[in-house]
């Protein structure tokens, strides 16, 4: 069982972050191992560099029981009690209700939805019977906000939201705390994905970018410091949440900055 490579809010805590290889949940695993924690990651693909020494990897695809199944022994083994279980892994598809197959709600739900349930369902047993945990799971300001052509997207994003509350509401008294993190535009691949499919890319971009407050994008970075937060004993008292990190976005109004 690795040890942790020094002390911090995670201190010795152990945690589970699905969809750990690259962007939003490799900066959670890296803030995590930083903390002090030990921490096991799955991904369908392998990790894009080199995990930390305190982290551990396994393939898998939380769509797939068996693998869910698979990510839960081999967690249990290398960790021990599981403390933090953060749902990351998750997909995009840039289309419409009308222009989405039977195959594209497979493949979106099959990840961002059924994966979400299945992960939760195996590891909450589990959390609850080594005194409970801490469950994040990565909604998106597309929950509550539409995005335009992303419909299946949008719809698993809510219901990742509602799963949380009533995984607060049922599991409470088992010692298990869920929230969601709702990130706003975080630059990773999915984000340059959505601005290519503008007319005008640059010009997309630049839009976006004034309508952020706080003058920026977001980055991984922004997001793994709140999931932090939610994995340490200082949010004991946060259940049932869906905290939106989006540097202000979605309390502007629509209309562009500079018009008034």
């Amino acid at each position: 069982m690795s040890k942790p490579t020094g002390t911090g809010q995670l201190h010795n805590k152990g945690a589970v972050v699905t969809g750990g290889s690259r962007g939003i949940g490799r900066a959670i695993v890296n803030a995590f191992v930083e903390e002090g924690a030990r921490v096991v990651t799955s991904s369908r693909n392998e990790p894009d560099s080199d995990l930390p020494d305190a982290a551990h990897w396994i393939r898998a695809d939380v769509s797939d029981r068996d693998d869910v199944d698979a990510l839960a022994e081999f967690a249990v083994d290398q960790l021990g009690d599981i403390d933090i279980l953060v749902n990351n892994a998750g997909i995009q598809l840039e289309k419409t209700v009308v222009n989405s197959t039977d195959e594209d709600w497979s493949q979106l739900m099959g990840t961002n939805a059924l994966g979400v349930f299945l992960v939760c369902r195996r590891f909450i047993p589990i959390m609850a019977a080594s005194g409970g945990a801490s469950i994040i799971n990565i909604g998106s300001i597309s929950g509550e906000h539409a995005d335009p052509t992303m419909a299946l997207y949008n719809a698993s994003k809510a219901f990742v939201a509602g799963l949380t509350r009533s995984i607060a509401v049922d599991h409470g008294a088992e010692g298990i705390r869920c929230n969601t993190i709702c990130p706003g535009w975080i630059m990773t691949g999915m984000v340059d994905a959505a601005f290519s499919l503008a007319s005008d890319p640059a010009a997309s971009k630049s839009d976006g970018l004034a309508r952020h407050p706080v003058g920026r994008f977001g980055q991984p970075g922004d997001i793994a410091a709140a999931a932090v937060w939610l994995a340490s004993d200082q949010s004991a008292f946060t259940t049932g949440q869906s905290i939106t990190i989006d540097g202000g976005l979605i309390a502007a109004s629509p209309l562009q900055p500079g018009l008034f």
